[in-house]
Order: structure tokens, then sequence, then C-alpha cells
């Protein structure tokens, strides 16, 4: 019997409410480690055992297959489920619940029952090109049952090969829950993180883009040169020393190799290599040593445990290590999902071990191009790179956040001028106080929080905080007042009539306007203006260019004709 963690349950209500509450796809993001197959074992339970639905688990490869269905079973032994798999030799159609491979199910919905809940594991792995399969089969489980929804699981809200995956044209229309890899440290749930750059990390700059990724051969090139895997290799054996368990993240299958041999020659122990062309068998005894458990070679001699193992793009999803204490990333991504599932390999706890934290080796300037990995934000494909979004202290090479001028570890003190070039864009104010000048802004995202004034006594109005993330490390805010009275309540009025949707009533509360975002009601802003006025702290926003809703509710009945679903109102699907 298994217990949920408190974010696991309010995952799952945050699913049943979405799918009681919206017609929309939702999203469910709950970081590596965070425990998302037991999330998914209990709506599936849920769906069957309380609702008398059937559900299909649909995965991109065999791999991730056998591992839900693996994982199904043991958490809800009691839970029949089925396998439909070509690549497993697998082909049940009967049980409530059926795991399966898109390939072999996307147009063959006729060999089974209808199914009531579609689920997606590992939606960051879905290409955008690639989402055909999916829909197919969807659309063809629709014409079977109407009232069929889909749910997507994912450790990132973002693809693998970049973009983000809701979008209201996407097979999956929005977020319905999320939990932060930082907030799951706090608690206590994860391990800690700690990134050092390498000290001859090489430059990343000239490296091309093909695809949203950088082009496999500029990479291999770059980062195979003898130097820098020479010392790359030393510094990983020497900064692993009492360590248990390292994985290294290569360029290709030479690269590889050549990895492994060096770890090998400088430390004295067997480095392992896993890629595509790896047996599955040979593949599942590698992962069982990382592990830490002895494999039995024949009748006379056994494998100890390994320590090393390098990999090309094949241990980043599913894998699970819990005593793998070090990533070594010896290659390059332009991708912000790949960059987290590679670190999200260290994020499991080991309590059998001891092992609490994670170090992340970063030779290919990752971080610093995607930020500290509880901040990354996607870019906007079509708008540059921009500048780094974090960087690594000369002195010990810990990577921390940009603005940051003390270092955490070694307490290097960066000089006071740096903070200047850090910025490459003009001053935005006058030289002298009281000049005004105002600049516009495109927006790549805004947030409505609940405000309440620090101190305020029991009862007092609450205001609504709006922020504009107008760069990486930019963002400006203004206040709305929908509890005031006077001229506050009628300035707010003003700001509802231009943003909000025309059938979304006044609120009267700082939650109901947050509640409006959410639904999606309150308009896109797409460019704000900004005032600022040399000798005063806080900018004024002073305009904004409106775009479209986000969920526009088209009316449209998408139950099928002479469907009444008035006996159903208590399901979330």
């Amino acid at each position: 019997m298994y217990t949920l963690r408190p974010y696991q349950q309010e995952a799952v209500d945050s699913v049943y409410a979405h799918l009681r509450e919206k017609e929309t796809n939702p999203c469910v993001v709950i970081p590596t480690a965070g425990g998302k197959s037991l999330c998914i074992a209990q709506v599936a339970k849920d769906a069957v055992t309380l609702w008398k639905g059937r559900v299909m688990i649909l995965a991109h490869v065999k791999e991730l297959v056998e591992q839900n269905a693996g994982k199904l079973r043991s958490i809800c032994p009691e839970l029949k489920v089925g396998v439909y798999s070509a690549g497993l030799d697998s082909r049940e159609t009967d049980a409530p619940v059926i795991v399966a491979g898109i390939q072999s199910v996307y147009n063959k919905i006729e060999a089974f029952r209808p199914f009531d809940l579609v689920m997606i594991d590992e939606v960051h792995m879905v290409p955008p090109d690639g989402e055909g399969r999916y829909r197919t089969f969807l659309e063809a489980a629709k014409r079977v049952n109407p009232r069929v929804r889909l749910i997507g699981w994912t450790a990132t809200p973002y693809r693998t090969q970049g973009g983000l995956i809701c979008k209201p044209e996407n097979l999956l229309n929005e977020v319905c829950y999320e939990i932060g890899v930082k907030e799951l440290i706090n608690r206590g749930y994860i391990s800690n993180i700690t990134a050092k750059a390498g000290k001859h990390s090489p430059d990343t700059d000239g490296l091309h883009i093909r695809a949203g990724e950088f082009v496999a051969e500029d990479v291999e090139k770059l980062m195979g040169e003898d130097r820098l895997v020479s010392s790359a290799c030393d510094e990983i054996v020497r900064l692993t020393k009492g360590r248990q368990a390292c994985l290294v993240f290569c360029t290709s299958v030479a690269h590889c190799r050549k990895v492994a041999s060096t770890i090998t020659k400088l430390s004295g122990e067997e480095c392992a290599i896993v890629t595509g062309d790896t047996p599955a068998d040979e593949r599942e005894e590698t992962i069982r040593r990382l592990r830490g458990e002895t494999v039995k070679e024949d009748f006379f001699s056994e494998k100890p445990p390994l320590k090393y193992c390098c990999n090309v793009s094949v241990l980043t999803t599913g894998t699970d290590i819990p005593r793998l204490d070090t990533i070594a990333l010896l290659r390059p991504t332009n991708s912000p999902g790949l960059l987290v599932q590679m670190v999200g390999r260290g994020f499991r706890l080991s309590p059998e071990t001891g092992k609490t934290e994670c170090l992340v080796l970063d030779y290919g300037r990752n971080i610093e191009r995607h930020g500290p990995i509880d901040m990354i934000k996607v870019k906007e494909p079509g708008k540059g790179e921009g500048g780094p979004l974090a960087k690594a202290c000369p002195q010990c090479q810990t990577i921390v956040n940009l603005p940051v001028m003390l270092c955490p570890e070694c307490g290097y003190q960066w000089p006071r001028g740096e903070r200047k070039s850090l910025d490459a864009s003009a001053a935005r104010v006058g030289i002298l106080s009281g000049e005004v000048t105002t600049e516009k802004f495109p927006v790549m995202h805004t947030i409505y929080q609940v405000w309440e004034k620090r101190g305020a006594p029991p009862g007092s109005p609450k205001t609504v905080r709006v922020t504009y993330d107008v760069d990486y490390l930019t963002h400006y805010s203004e206040w709305l007042c929908p509890e005031h009275t006077g001229y506050a309540r009628r300035k707010f009025e003003k700001w509802w009539r231009e943003h909000a949707h025309p059938d979304c009533p006044l609120p009267r509360t700082a939650e109901e306007v947050c509640e409006c975002d959410f639904s999606g009601m309150l308009r896109e802003v797409k460019e704000i203006t900004v005032r600022f006025v040399s000798g005063e702290k806080y900018p004024e926003i002073t305009g904004c260019e409106l775009g479209d809703f986000p969920l526009v509710e088209s009316g449209e009945n998408t139950h099928g004709e002479g469907d009444s679903y008035e006996d159903f109102d208590d399901l979330p699907f």
C-alpha cells in the first residue's frame, strides 16, 4: 500500500478539477524523482475502480512501456494491466489499463474496447511534428467514445527539441499543476544540486543550430579535442574521489569511447558505455551495476558495482539510479528540456547509501546558456539567444545566477564594475533628476498574484500584482485594486474593460481576478510602455499592446449529436 505525498495528492486533485470544469487537455509537471509514476497509478486506479472506466497509457519507446507497466503492477497489484507493444512482442487488449507504444497502436483503435481516459507519459519527448500519431489515436478514440479525455505527464513544461508543450493549438493545452525543483529540494523530497563549470570549458558561441539543437558534427568536433577530453576526464576523476556513481553525457559513440577509455586509464576503474546500439540486456546489466548491484558474469566470477558510465542520448529519461551523485555534461545542448532531463538523473535520494546531494560538472556551458536549473525560461524561436543567464566563479568554478556578486562556495567577490557589463543595453533614465524617458518592451510572460501588504491588519483590501517579464533578468510590475473604493477602484474598472473578456463579470476580489486569468479570460499582453523618471525608484507602466485571449470558447458541441451527459456530472471524464 502506498500513500501520496501532499503535492502528489494536489496534482491528482488538480487533474480531476480540470477534467470536471474544462474541455481543454491538461498537463501535469512534476520534476524527475518527484514520484510522477505514483500519480499516474492513482489516476488509473481511480478511473477503473471508482468510475468503472478504461485507461490507455501511451509512451514513445518500448523501454518506457515496459517500465510503466512494471511500476503500475508493483504500485497497484490489484489492478489488471496489459501491454500492447510490437517491440515487446505483447498485444494484450482486454485489461482495464493498457500500457502501449504509440507506434504500435496509433492506427489500431478497433482492436480495443472504448477508452475513457488516455494518458501520455514523458510528453516532453513528443516533437512538434510528432503529434500526428497521437492525434490520430485520440481522434479515433473519440469516434468510439466522444467523452474520452487526455492527460499529459512530464518533468518539464517544454519539449526536449524546444518549444512549450502546452498551447491552445497543441495536443495539450494548459498546465493544470506544476511544482518546481527548488520546492521539492527544500521539502527534502529530492537531492540538492550543486554545479561547477569545467576549468577548461570550450567556447560554444560558434556552434550552429539546426532544428533547434546544435549541429552534431560541430559539437563532436568541439568536444572531442584531445586536450579538452584529457583535462575534463582528469577533473572528473579528481572530483569524484569518495563519490558513489558518475554518469557522463557525451556527444557521439566515438566521443563516448574516447572519454570512457580516458577515465579508465586515469582512475584505474572500469567505465561502462551505453549507446543506442547497446543490447537491451547489456544496458540493463549496466544500470543494475550503477545502482550498486553485483552481477554474475558466469559460474565462477562476478561483475562488481560500477562507478563510471558514459552514454550518448540514452539515459536521459526514465532511468532510476538513486545512488548517482555526479553528472558530467561533456556535451553542450541548446535544449532546456534535455538539460533538465540530464541533470534530473541525479535528483533521486538514496537513503540506503546516504546520498542527499548531486554534483553537476558542466563542460558545455549549458547552465550559463539556459540559467539555473530551477529558473530555466524557454527562449522564443526567432528572438535571438540573448546573453548568458548564469556564470562560473573564476576561483572555484561554482555556477551561480548572473546577478550574484559573492560566491556562496568560496567567497570570491566579483569586481563591482562587472555588474555593469552584465547589461549591454543603455541606461534607461536621464542623467539629471526629474528627466523623463519612456521605452517599449515586448512581454515574454505575464503573472498575476494576489498581493497583501506586509503588516496590514486583518481584513485589509488585497491587491493583484501583475508582473511582466521582458527578458530573463528584467521585469516590471503594476498593481490592480479590485477590493478598494474611489479612484483606485475606478482605475481598476477601466483596466478591466480593456483586458477582460466581455462575458467575464467584473470581479470584487483579487482572487477572482487571478481566477479569470487562470481561465484564459484576460487578453495576452504583447508589449508594455514603461515611463522612467530619473531619481525615482520605481518606473511606471503607462500603456500596453494587447493580443488575443489565451483560450477562446468556440461554443461548439464537441460531444456529438444526441449525447447526454447529465448522469456523468460526478465523473472527472
